[in-house]
């Protein structure tokens, strides 16, 4: 293609150009006109370099950075330019249509929380020391010795319940009627004779397991209320023995269901009955093997069968492993070095009723308390139970939910700790409210029980049952009144205001509460407390002479 051939193209777009107002020749708009012939570089043999006049044009008509800043520069500016245009809230008024982001002031709070802790480690250290001693903690061997007979003795029991579901399981093989009425569905109704057989059935059976898991944790409270000193064996004995007395419930109600369908196939009952549980149907489930399986599930609901992993993944075992060793190892370490001074100091405060050094030091409590807990939480329900459902190849692995974004108390309880929630619904809650009772004395029920188990697992090691666990669980139902009308609002300040109820009650006057409380009880009794105590006793009786 000839030179001339390129200059129509090339008039019309300078014309069309031209009638929408832009210069071709203008530095501003980043386009240059050729004068003078083409580019040595891009004619060879009188023809364009394997490109038409359209490469031609985008190659001349391209702006680069440096003469987009030239032409800005050159460009004339003038002091008309309307900055104020149009109507506008400010960035934080109500009436904004835009919710500002608040990432900055997260990451400032972050900031100063970790600031403010440092200052806080680097004044405990200056002031007391390391704290840390690896030979100051007072485990007795009779303690250890005890501790390691009920992690043996505990699981017997539910061997027993294995035992007593066996039995019946073996009466209802023997005792299943024929038919005597049967339904187009090929079901039958049971009978008075038969359902009055079940009923005298299940009484005995109820009976059994009632002696056997309230044998248990009554004997293993005894035993770690008079015999075992140090309260951290203590506290892992009776939430274990806890564990199983809810295990074992389970166990027990789960088959009596699964029996009253076998015996009794009515079509009610059998909708009743999940499809997951075609795969293992009842007696074929009394086994030792699913027994075991159940004992050490992560779970406290027992099932016929459970969804399950196809392979075990040994690295996120030991990762999660891992975890749990670091954390305990933090935990221990905040307890001795941050908390012990902080409840030690609280306690001449507490005897002497000081209400406001009192809240000072509940306040100081606080923080660490905090801190202590959500290790804890991350420790045992990601960490631990993860990697124990890993091992045993369990699939429902929702342990939790994201109940750090509660709108009021209730919501908390049903997402913190959702084995727990998840067992007090099945088994006490949706019965009682299926006999009639209210939404009200149900929940009243779960509560009382949930606090008469928080009082063992915490009064009990320490020696201790004074009702502070008891009623800080029980007064959750006035709080949860409070603010469950805030769940339901669906505006943000109402959410807000349910989540700051939440975590005030949560880290001032729940948790450091409790822990100052059953501290003074355990340190009156055992510790300087009690030795102060005892040396103004004598000091009385026998005064010092003149």
């Amino acid at each position: 293609m000839s030179q001339a051939s390129l200059s129509p193209t090339n008039d019309s777009k300078m014309n069309t150009a031209t009638a929408t107002g832009t210069r071709l020749d203008d530095p501003a708009n980043g386009v240059s006109r050729r004068t003078g012939g083409e580019d040595p570089g891009l004619m060879k043999n009188g023809q364009l370099n394997g490109n038409s006049a359209t490469s031609t044009t985008e190659i001349t008509t391209t702006a680069t950075p440096e003469k987009s800043k030239r032409s800005y520069r050159s460009k004339k500016y003038r002091h008309v330019e309307a900055i104020h245009s149009e109507s506008q809230p400010s960035c934080l008024s109500h009436d904004t249509t835009e919710t500002p982001s608040f990432l900055g002031f997260r990451n400032l709070m972050v900031i100063v929380l970790v600031v403010g802790n440092l200052r806080l480690v680097i004044e405990n250290i200056q002031k007391y020391g390391v704290l840390i001693c690896l030979n100051c903690h007072d485990f007795r061997k009779s303690d250890l010795q005890i501790g390691l007979f009920l992690y043996f003795l505990i699981p017997c029991h539910l061997l027993l319940a294995y035992l007593i579901e066996l039995v019946a399981a073996h009466s209802a093989r023997s005792s299943l009627f024929p038919p005597t009425k049967k339904s187009p569905s090929g079901t039958s109704s049971p009978t008075e004779a038969q359902l009055s057989k079940f009923q005298s059935t299940w009484t005995l059976v109820w009976i059994a397991h009632a002696l056997n898991i309230t044998t248990c944790l009554a004997l293993t409270t005894y035993i770690v209320y008079y015999h075992v000193h140090h309260p951290l064996i203590g506290t892992l004995s009776e939430i274990h023995a806890i564990i199983v007395w809810l295990k074992t419930a389970s166990y027990a109600f789960t088959n009596r269901d699964l029996r009253h369908a076998y015996l009794h196939p009515v079509s009610g009952e059998l909708d009743a009955l999940p499809s997951l549980y075609a795969q293992c149907p009842y007696p074929n489930n009394i086994t030792f093997s699913n027994l075991v399986y159940f004992w050490w599930a992560p779970t406290l609901i027992y099932q016929p069968i459970y969804p399950r992993t196809t392979h075990i993944r040994w690295v996120f075992v030991f990762k999660r492993l891992g975890e749990v060793i670091c954390l305990s190892v933090f935990i221990w370490f905040c307890s001795a070095q941050y908390a012990t001074p902080v409840l030690i100091n609280s306690l001449d405060k507490i005897a002497s009723l000081d209400y406001f050094s009192i809240i000072e030091r509940l306040l100081k409590l606080s923080t660490i308390s905090l801190v202590i807990w959500l290790a804890g939480f991350f420790a045992l329900f990601q960490s631990f139970l993860n990697a124990l459902a890993e091992v045993t190849r369990f699939g429902d692995r929702s342990f939790y939910e994201a109940w750090w974004n509660s709108e009021g108390l209730g919501m908390y309880w049903r997402t913190w700790n959702k084995p727990v929630y998840q067992f007090f619904r099945r088994h006490v809650y949706s019965p009682m409210r299926s006999r009639g009772y209210t939404h009200r004395v149900a929940s009243l029920a779960v509560f009382f029980l949930s606090a008469v188990l928080h009082e063992l697992l915490v009064g009990v090691p320490t020696h201790n049952l004074i009702g502070v666990a008891f009623l800080g669980m029980f007064l959750q139902l006035p709080l949860i009144q409070i603010t469950q009308p805030l769940e339901k609002r669906k505006s943000s300040s109402g959410k807000l205001l349910g989540n700051t109820i939440f975590w005030v009650s949560f880290t001032i006057f729940g948790q450091p509460f409790a822990a100052l409380m059953y501290f003074y009880a355990w340190q009156a009794k055992y510790g300087s407390v009690s030795r102060q105590q005892q040396r103004q006793s004598v000091q009385a009786v026998c005064p010092a002479p003149y």
